[in-house]
């Protein structure tokens, strides 16, 4: 949109200064008719950019969407308390397995990251729409060389580990169920699930979960007659009979999905619900049999019909054990969703439970309203989880926490995001990076 001024005097002077992004034009004027001069003051069209269309001065396309492959690599690095520094390099994919009109856009994304805590994380996440949307596949696969602190089982407040039995603790090296005991482990994850479509927007279906954790090495234990220090990790595994050196969770899960959001990357309306029941079996290799029970929530709610990015967006999810026994680290934990972003604020796993539940608000808005390139979110978000071993129930202790961000959009066709956000919960915050919302 433009418009056009004209001007007496230091009037256009005090116009230009408080209209931002305005560019000057004179059109000459002819000393011959005395014609007098003209200022047009053009306001930029405020067309939505990416970073690309700015650094090459392109002009966007508003009918430019994804037919068949977009795909963007990004090296990064972040700060967190349970990694270090991070460096990565992490690629986003966006496709359409059929006709735009027809079929919903896909997203996958791939990353690989270095830590200065010497561990190494390989990972692969996809959500995918295919056949005009009669299938919707979830993957996700990972590979960790990881080592991170790790903490008693609730939110609860700080209370000595519970009790081995067989096992006195040393009462000057007596150990506390709030402090944090690094772990050193390999873990490998595939979890695929495919669902078919029942009516428009929602999904049933079957999944296949397994994960493995091997070479497990409690660095702050210690085991002799005479000094003895205990872990929460060590204590946990022992009591509920695991072996704390490895153990594995394999079996299927029945799903219902509803998802009317308009992009997987970066929605701005639309709903998405998720059920999942879980269970695990003895004859496909899980260590002991267990069930879980997962239901997730998501909305965004608009603010600004002109600019859709301009919102409210609500996250909020719930995992309870069923049945049986299912090991430390498969416990549901802040930080371990599929994109890693839930619990910003707290060291990666810091919140896990026998039964957990998560919230989230994140306001989201443009910075550079015109082209829309710069964006900021703030975020709050609560946690609480329970603890059968120390008495804890869920809803009995809530942790908050809080940031905010910046968004950078680099992809205007899968409107795919760089967030960095700066996060702080109590006695805990990091700086965090990703290329696609935290939800």
């Amino acid at each position: 949109m433009r418009y056009l001024f004209k001007h007496a005097g230091a009037c256009s002077v005090l116009v230009f200064l408080f209209t931002a992004g305005i560019v000057r034009a004179q059109i000459p004027h002819s000393e011959k008719d005395g014609t007098e001069t003209v200022s047009i003051l053009k306001i930029p069209d405020c067309t939505p950019k990416d970073l690309l269309d700015v650094i090459f001065k392109r002009k966007p396309d508003l009918q430019d969407t994804i037919e068949r492959l977009t795909t963007l690599f990004v090296p990064y690095m972040a700060y967190s308390p349970s990694t270090g520094f991070l460096f990565g390099l992490g690629g986003n994919f966006s496709f359409r397995l059929g006709k735009r009109d027809y079929t919903n856009l896909s997203a996958a994304n791939a990353s690989i990251e270095l830590t200065t805590e010497k561990q190494v994380i390989l990972q692969m996440k996809s959500n995918i729409f295919a056949g005009h949307n009669q299938w919707f596949l979830q993957g996700d696969w990972r590979y960790y060389l990881f080592n991170i602190p790790t903490f008693g089982v609730g939110t609860g407040n700080s209370s000595p580990l519970p009790k081995v039995p067989g096992i006195e603790t040393d009462p000057d090296e007596e150990s506390s169920w709030d402090d944090a005991y690094r772990v050193k482990f390999h873990w490998f994850r595939f979890h695929e699930v495919l669902s078919r479509q029942i009516i428009p927007n929602l999904y049933a279906g079957i999944g296949f979960h397994l994960d493995h954790h091997f070479d497990i090495q409690d660095n702050n234990l210690v085991i002799d007659s005479g000094k003895t220090k205990m872990t929460p990790h060590y204590a946990y595994s022992t009591l509920h009979g695991f072996n704390p050196k490895q153990y594995t969770v394999s079996g299927l899960s029945l799903n219902f999905v509803y998802d009317s959001r308009d992009n997987l990357i970066n929605p701005y309306h639309g709903i998405y619900f998720n059920v999942n029941y879980r269970d695990f079996f003895r004859w496909m290799g899980s260590d002991k049999e267990g069930s879980q029970f997962w239901a997730e929530f998501r909305t965004y709610l608009g603010l600004e019909k002109k600019i859709p990015r301009h919102l409210l967006a609500f996250w909020l999810y719930g995992s309870f054990q069923v049945s049986g026994q299912i090991p430390y680290f498969d416990l549901r934990a802040t930080g371990f969703d599929q994109m890693n972003s839930s619990g910003r604020g707290y060291i990666q796993g810091r919140w896990r439970g026998e039964q957990l539940v998560y919230g989230e608000v994140e306001y989201r808005f443009p910075i550079t309203r015109c082209s829309q390139v710069l964006g900021g979110a703030i975020f709050l978000n609560a946690t609480t989880a329970s603890s059968k071993d120390l008495g804890t129930p869920l809803f009995g202790y809530i942790r908050p926490a809080g940031g905010f961000g910046l968004r950078i959009m680099v992809s205007r066709k899968s409107r795919t995001n760089i967030l960095i956000d700066f996060a702080i919960g109590a006695l805990s915050r990091g700086i965090f990076a990703q290329a696609q919302e935290a939800f």
